[in-house]
């Protein structure tokens, strides 16, 4: 049998490559079309911003699904990324303000989430100092005056376009018009029961499950949206790992179905039925408690942003960091660590390179979580509203998986045993980064269960056991 000739071999291998391709592309394709299926069920342009691929995709990525069951979906660069570049911005399917975050006067728009304070106005509030002036006022980007509320219920927008964009998905449905004060009224209920068991540092909100249902009910096309939130995770325990929810344990069964009872009560639709039951209550429950991403947006921040971007004399540079600095020491005493209208969002393309993911009916594949204790991308809120996004850490190769940290950097620096800990009970899922391995032979203790064992040592007498609470999800 003959050798096959160079160009033979070139052929061939140029066919393969082109088969691997086009197949890349078919899987990249089938996840533009569901982003373009959103858009255009809410009337909006196919794209959330600017272009499909400068902006929702960026030209750095590429989403491949990895054929492995244990490894899931992801994102992979294409090209090189260099640290503090933007990967992809985008938009949620649905977001809500948390509740106890909007009773405490943390005023956002109830669409998008920005903050209708200005920045001068947020500082006095949090500083508790009404007579506090900012430097360069018109460093402030919030426009008053394109300011709209619900003419029936008087909810807050930031401009026409979120009133009418929230309008025509959800708030139909959730509008309580003149009863929005009204305490017996059933989203009111549910609501105050929520703040009943779910204390700040809030971490989801139940009206983030609301809007899932009144999107569906209000939708032309209820299957599309129902195809759409089905991208996310909705069980309560890993099948592979066997790890349940500790949200969902038998502590909270009498509050998870009060709340039940309740929710059922202001919103049931007959086409999310198994959504309902205490089962499915239960998993929309950890839908909600393991792919929800925190939204945080500021007025302030943003002010403080701009002036960092200020060209100005030495002299002056030192005089306003000096103002900046004495500014948040006084926020922090007066206020602490709450700095930031909060609220949390599903996101459908970060969840690429984030939580466990339901597979789609139609794809034979699964996906997990794609968390990292070192981290090469990190989430952020730079425009003072819900659009997400994902920026480089590091300079990151073609072929490299990009990767976020659901820890906060002072998670991450605890021991190897109560990173997994965290990971196990919020999200779960046991982590495999090169940090967890390269720590596995080290002791199966908690950082908490190091210091208590030093506290012993010293004869000091052990904490009480706090029980678990909702603020743990």
């Amino acid at each position: 049998m003959e050798a096959a000739s160079p160009s033979q071999s070139l052929c061939s291998e140029w066919a393969e490559s082109r088969s691997e391709l086009h197949l890349q592309w078919r899987q990249i394709w089938r996840r533009l079309t569901i982003l373009q299926e959103l858009y255009r069920d809410r009337g909006e342009a196919a794209w959330p911003c600017r272009s499909p691929w400068s902006s929702v995709l960026c030209p750095f990525l590429c989403p491949s699904y990895l054929l492995s069951a244990s490894q899931g979906k992801g994102l992979f660069a294409t090209h090189l990324i260099r640290k503090g570049e933007t990967i992809f911005i985008e938009r949620p399917l649905v977001a809500a303000q948390f509740l106890w975050n909007a009773l405490y006067r943390y005023r956002a728009c109830d669409h998008c989430l920005r903050a209708l304070e200005k920045a001068e106005e947020n500082a006095q509030r949090l500083t508790g100092k009404p007579g506090q002036v900012l430097p360069h006022p018109e460093l402030c980007t919030v426009r008053k005056d394109l300011h709209q509320n619900c003419p029936h219920c008087q909810v807050m927008y930031c401009s026409a376009e979120c009133r009418l964009a929230a309008a025509e998905q959800y708030h139909q449905v959730l509008c309580p018009g003149p009863s929005q004060d009204d305490p017996l009224h059933p989203l009111n209920k549910l609501q105050e029961a929520w703040r009943s068991v779910h204390y700040p540092p809030e971490t989801a909100s139940i009206m983030l499950m609301a809007r899932m249902v009144a999107t569906v009910k209000q939708a032309k096309d209820k299957d599309r949206w129902i195809r759409l939130f089905s991208q996310f995770c909705n069980k309560t325990a890993n099948e592979e790992e066997e790890i349940v929810h500790k949200l969902l344990g038998d502590k909270f069964k009498g509050q998870l179905e009060l709340l039940r009872r309740l929710f059922t009560e202001a919103l049931y639709e007959e086409a999310l039925s198994q959504w309902f039951t205490p089962d499915g209550f239960r998993s929309l429950f950890a839908l909600v408690g393991t792919n929800g991403q925190g939204i945080g947006t500021s007025s302030l921040s943003q002010w403080v942003h701009a002036c960092d971007a200020l060209e100005l004399k030495p002299q002056d540079r030192e005089r306003l960091d000096a103002f900046i600095d004495q500014l948040y020491k006084d926020v922090e005493a007066a206020t602490g660590e709450f700095l930031n209208c909060e609220g949390s969002g599903l996101f459908l393309l970060q969840s690429c390179c984030s939580r466990d993911t339901q597979p789609h009916p139609n794809w034979a594949l699964r996906g997990s979580g794609n968390h990292s204790c070192v981290p090469n991308a990190e989430t952020s809120f730079p425009e003072n509203n819900f659009l997400l996004h994902v920026t480089a850490l590091e300079d990151i190769k073609p072929g490299e998986e990009i990767c976020i940290s659901y820890l906060d950097c002072c998670q991450r620096e605890r021991s190897r045993h109560s990173r997994h800990k965290i990971l196990r009970e919020n999200y779960l899922f046991v982590c495999s980064c090169p940090k967890c391995l390269a720590e596995a032979d080290e002791p199966n203790v908690t950082s908490e269960e190091e210091e208590e064992e030093e506290e012993e040592e010293e004869g000091e007498p052990e904490d009480a056991e706090l029980g678990d609470e909702m603020t743990d999800v």
